[in-house]
């Protein structure tokens, strides 16, 4: 039971070759660039979501913010169409994996600390020491802040990989007590097939969401360091 519940985290491979970077490049498909004068409606309501999304959130952001964006709306669109290609039958869902989750979260955590320190140094310390602080507490503040600031990018990666695992493994567990119950009491597999319809529409959402708020909390840690 633990080794079905568990295999459709597992990383895909293909002749023995792993094949989860075919998987990762895949997204770039849906979003084509447009060649002609006149788009047709798909890529005019890509592009119309694209710049509704990126005006929203570059609002808060300097000139300096402002030159992420095509870092920020790339990071959205990846995530969030990852995360929808996920939820089809017998597909992989790379921000289940820790790991990736992590190489996105520390690379864009990192460019904007170095941000903070090299253009608002004194900012940038002064996060480490509030003002006012007694001078008995001033080391050990100091050293909550440090691990604080440390454990940002594994608060995004974890909360990721949490919440689209959870999910995942919520519509497997729902999904396979209908399959069980369909012999035994079909009104009570009915219950579970209309929970597990309901389980995911709200994935679809979840899937949108937590992209939007990982790109959302790199934004804000991009404001506060520029």
């Amino acid at each position: 039971m633990n080794e079905n519940l568990f295999t459709s985290f597992m990383t895909p491979t293909l002749l023995g070759l792993p094949v989860v970077t075919f998987i990762i490049m895949f997204p770039s498909i849906l979003f084509p660039s447009p060649k002609r004068l006149i788009n047709n409606r798909m890529i005019t309501i890509q592009q119309w979501l694209i710049k509704l999304i990126l005006k929203q959130m570059m609002l808060m952001h300097n000139i300096k913010g402002r030159s992420w964006s095509l870092m920020m709306i790339t990071l959205i669109l990846f995530i969030g169409t990852t995360n929808l290609l996920g939820l089809l039958p017998h597909s992989f869902t790379p921000t289940t994996q820790l790991s990736m989750n992590l190489a996105m979260a520390i690379p864009l955590w990192a460019g904007a600390v170095i941000l903070g320190f090299r253009y608002k140094t004194k900012t940038s310390l002064a996060h480490f020491l509030p003002q006012g602080t007694p001078i008995s507490l001033i080391p050990m503040l100091v050293i909550i802040e440090t691990i604080s600031l440390f454990i940002q990018p594994m608060a995004l990666a974890v909360r990721l990989t949490a919440n689209i695992t959870a999910g995942h493994l919520l519509m497997h567990l729902i999904g396979g007590a209908t399959s069980a119950l369909f012999s035994i009491s079909p009104p009570a597999a009915l219950t579970t097939f209309v929970i597990l319809l309901l389980l995911t529409m709200l994935e679809f959402a979840v899937a949108l969401i937590q992209a939007y708020v990982f790109t959302l909390l790199v934004s804000l840690y991009l404001h506060d360091n520029t």
